[in-house]
Parts: C-alpha cells; structure tokens; sequence
C-alpha cells in the first residue's frame, strides 16, 4: 500500500507538471513503478469478438482469428488475448455449471483455450456480474465461486464481467469484489475487465481495467466523445490498473483511415487497452499497419503507465495530448485536429513540461526523424487526423 501510495503521489506531480503552463518538469522525477498486481503491468492488448461478429461467434472463428493474429504480425506486435464476448455459453446452467453453446463451440472452452495457447495467445471470456448476460444468457450471479474455478479449469487468462440484468440487493462494488475475490482464490491468473459503463471510485481498487464510458460505436463523433469522457480519470489509472475507454472500431468501416488513425493515437496517448475489434482474418494493409504500428504500441506499453493528458486546446477543435514517457524528459505528443477543415498545430514545450532549448522530434506515423527543434514543433494536421510525435529534450 505504501508503495502504491508514493507512485500515486509521484504520478499526481507529473500529471500537474504536464498541464501547467508555467511548471517544468524536472527531469530528476523518476516514478517508483512497483506493480501491486502481477497482471496488467501494462494495458493489455488484444482482440474481442463483439463489435463485429456479436452473437454470431463460433468455435471456428475464433481459431481462424489465433491463426491470423500470429501470421499478420498482431501477436508479434503486442497482442495477448483472444476475448470471447456474450453468446459464448448456452441459455441455461447445466448441473450448475456454464457451458459452452455446443451448436457453436462443439468442443468446449478448454480445448479452445489449448488451441489459442498452443499459438502463444491468451484466451479470454466473458460472464456477466447479474442475473442474466446483456444478451439473455445464463450469467454468474450466485455462482461466483463455481465460474472462476472453472474459468481457471478451463485456461482462461482474462475475464470480461458485464452489469446487466442486476439484482436490487446487491451493489456495483460488491459484486464485483465477489468475483475479483473468486478468480483470485483459484491460484490461477486471470485479468479482470470491469464493464459498468463509466468509472466509480472503487473500480482501481477492484480490477485490472475498468469502463470510463458506455459503449463505443464506429462513429468519429463517438470516438471523441470516448476520449473526452475517458480523459477525466486520468489520474486514477496507473500500473496494473487502467482506464478503458471500450474496445477499438480500427478495420469496422465506419470510418476513414485517417479517423482510425486517430482513433488508435488517442487510445495509445491515453494509456488505454488495445483491444482490436474487426475481423482480423481478412483485413486491409492501411488497417493492418494502423493495429501493428510498434512505434505507436510502445507508446501505450510504455513501462511508467502513465496516462496522457490534454495540455492545450484551441477553440476551434484543435489540442495538443501529451504523456510522460519513461526516462528523462520524453514525451509521447499528439497533435489533434477535431475539426472537419486542415490546420496547423503547435506543440510548445512549455506545454509538454519540457525544459527550455533544443529537442528532438519523431514522427511516429512516418516513422522518420524530423530533427532538433527549438522551443515548438508546429505541423499541419488534416481534418479528424493526428499527428504523432515523440519529443525527447536534448538539455541534461
């Protein structure tokens, strides 16, 4: 706790460093990380079923999609889990236990999960902390106990734990603390997804990541409002715990490239999971560069976890994010222009909280340098595009 304690101070300095405009980081500030958790050391990475195939998952899909994810250089690049969302199991226990649907999942989950382990994945599941899942499914409530030694059974890695169809004596915090203290009791690590729809007090104290929003849909205007709503927890996401503002839209067409472009920045800048949710199997080269973009990933993986925050906006749709990295005087930057017209953007190291003098910028979606500057970096950024940076000061 005390440990826990010091890195949430040292983590509130930094953070009040970044978004004053007169303070400067020192760059002798060096963040004391002692995880309190021996999972989720950074935000996981991964891919979840719902937001393209919903209740239309099967066995086979998922197979397909472990295969992909070593083959297109997701796994590679940072991608852990494969999370099976609602729809898994069928409508009703069977001796008291969940079973997987076998008209969809005719071998089970532990077999499932042998398979996507053999490929050097993680697999992950989904239950549902009422009565029944969002979908009408036999859920967890009352079998606490009985689902995590299953799910640890089976060689399931990750938990998803929805709040639907809620008993009226039971609250948030309570039923989520029974099943955090099941899964822990099983010896067998399992990360825990809280899914409530927007962030409470006792969520970092509970699970491993946690909703800050409702559920996110393929809209670039649902995109900035995630980012809007996400960013005012900033300062309760630290390592082993973190802000999720709901899974990625990347590859679902609903949006343009540079959209999706910006739709991962923001959620690597903001320290959130990367939890893809497209069809992964047969994906675009643009979309495929986008998920496994490394220079972008090691932002979000950075090992001090810390959140990026907003630390300019003009009135016209356009902000600078910013997020300490680890070391001395790095900074992960994005330049963000909401707005539907091209503009230029200005990052001044005032902003960033980096000490006055040259500094050397990197754009990581050209992957090139760009070279030493002085005081500001100044580019044009299209419209709903980013541009994204790592600004590293060159004084001492």
């Amino acid at each position: 706790m005390k440990n826990h304690r010091l890195h949430l101070f040292l983590r509130f300095v930094l953070l009040l460093e970044a978004s004053l405009f007169s303070f400067a980081c020192s760059s002798k500030i060096i963040p004391s990380i002692k995880p309190d958790r021996g999972l989720a050391n950074t935000p996981p990475m991964g891919w979840n079923s719902w937001n393209k195939f919903q209740c239309d998952i099967r066995e086979d899909i998922v197979r397909e999609v472990a295969d992909a994810m070593v083959t297109n250089g997701m796994r590679d690049a940072g991608y852990q889990f494969i999370c099976l969302d609602d729809c898994w199991m069928q409508n009703d226990r069977v001796d008291g236990h969940l079973k997987a649907d076998s008209k969809t999942f005719p071998n089970g989950i532990k077999a499932l999960a042998d398979y996507v382990h053999s490929k050097g994945l993680k697999l992950g599941i989904y239950s549902d902390r009422g009565r029944k899942t969002c979908q009408g499914r036999d859920s967890s409530f009352g079998y606490e106990t009985t689902d995590a030694r299953d799910f640890a059974d089976w060689g399931v890695d990750y938990l998803k734990y929805d709040d639907c169809n809620l008993p009226s004596n039971v609250s948030d915090r309570d039923g989520y603390r029974k099943m955090r203290d099941a899964l822990l009791a099983t010896g067998h690590p399992i990360v825990f997804s809280i899914c409530a729809w927007g962030f409470q007090d006792w969520m970092p104290e509970i699970g491993n990541l946690w909703r800050t929003t409702g559920d996110i849909h393929d809209q670039w205007d649902d995109v900035v409002n995630h980012v809007n709503e996400n960013e005012q927890y900033s300062s309760r996401s630290h390592v082993g715990a973190w802000n999720d503002p709901d899974m990625l839209e990347v590859g679902n067409d609903g949006m343009t490239t540079e959209e999706y472009k910006s739709h991962f920045s923001l959620w690597a800048v903001m320290t959130a999971p990367l939890i893809a949710g497209n069809d992964v199997r047969n994906m675009s080269k643009e979309t495929r560069e986008i998920l496994t973009n490394t220079e972008v990933i090691a932002v979000d993986q950075d090992p001090w976890g810390l959140q990026g925050v907003k630390v300019w906006e003009g009135g016209d749709g356009l902000a600078v994010y910013s997020k300490v990295l680890a070391g001395a005087n790095k900074r992960a930057v994005v330049l963000f222009n909401r707005s539907a017209f091209p503009a230029k953007v200005t990052a001044r190291w005032s902003d960033l909280g980096l000490p006055p003098g040259p500094a050397s910028v990197r754009d990581l979606w050209a992957h090139k340098d760009l070279g030493n500057f002085q005081e500001a970096f100044q580019s044009d950024v299209p419209p709903h595009g980013v541009v994204m940076l790592k600004v590293v000061s060159q004084e001492p």
